[in-house]
């Protein structure tokens, strides 16, 4: 499968929405006809001189807002764009821009895609090792824009990775019956995948790394104006692989009920005491 390289520049965003649109028509017949749902894995995506320079960014970073440190999600932190240097701050805004929107039209063939300027959930995430992110389907609703989450595109940073380090990229299919698919998280290769409430994927392996090293990736989402009163929204959702010590989100199983027993306004109070308490 050949692979697409996006030459694209974070300082003046030149890349041509041509070339980009014809950097995806040569694999957007393999990837929209993946099952359980579109995926794939793509090396050489950028120019590497440009995770060369985000790397060095990423040497000292500021204190994270966002960790986790429970059994589903452990040892993951993640760091919003705008509180990174100029130079990394540029490409996540360059992964927004209406070029790389082309690009991902035509690979996804969803039309009418939309960047998150808040970049809600994204940024660069880093998992420490003894950490993972266990088997899930991510929220589906933007509250603030009020828009469907349509497409995930991860590009990882991480430079000699092997399989055995852990932290690979899974795939699971709808039952969670088996793994359809891994990629190891190495340097410049960029994984992008369809979202749904059963797109079931995670990096459930341990990180272990040798040397210590943590596993880093950049993460963007994508939406479209799809959103209606009809759908339910919903956070992330884990499911365990059967076979191993994964743990069930008891914490979502029980707002969940809540809500399917509690009037709206009800819910909110009692849920919302619930989330300070922990529970």
């Amino acid at each position: 499968m050949s692979s697409p390289v996006l030459a694209l520049d974070p300082e003046t965003f030149l890349l041509p929405t041509k070339d980009a649109r014809a950097a995806a028509q040569s694999i957007s017949e393999d990837y929209q006809s993946k099952k359980p749902f579109p995926y794939g894995g793509y090396d050489n995506f950028l120019n590497p001189a440009i995770l060369d320079r985000v790397l060095e960014d990423l040497e000292q970073l500021p204190e994270a807002e966002t960790s986790f440190d429970r059994a589903q999600e452990k040892l993951k932190t993640s760091y919003q764009p705008e509180r990174l240097p100029p130079y990394t701050r540029q490409l996540f805004y360059a992964l927004n821009s209406r070029p790389v929107l082309a690009f991902l039209e035509e690979l996804t063939g969803i039309k009418g895609l939309i960047p998150d300027p808040y970049f809600a959930g994204g940024g660069i995430h880093v998992v420490s090792n003894g950490g993972h992110l266990d088997i899930h389907a991510d929220f589906n609703h933007h509250g603030g824009m009020n828009l469907e989450r349509r497409v995930n595109m991860l590009i990882y940073l991480n430079k000699d990775w092997r399989e055995e380090y852990g932290g690979s990229f899974e795939v699971w299919n709808e039952d969670m019956t088996a793994k359809v698919a891994g990629f190891v998280p190495q340097f410049n290769r960029m994984c992008i995948f369809n979202t749904s409430s059963t797109s079931w994927h995670g990096n459930p392996e341990t990180v272990n790394h040798p040397d210590g090293e943590p596993r880093k990736s950049i993460a963007l989402y994508y939406y479209t104006a799809t959103w209606d009163s009809t759908r339910k929204s919903h956070t992330t959702l884990f499911k365990p692989r059967p076979g191993t010590t994964d743990q069930r989100d008891k914490q979502v199983a029980r707002r969940a009920l809540l809500e399917d027993l509690l009037p709206p306004v009800i819910h909110r109070k009692v849920a919302g005491r619930l989330y300070k308490l922990g529970f």
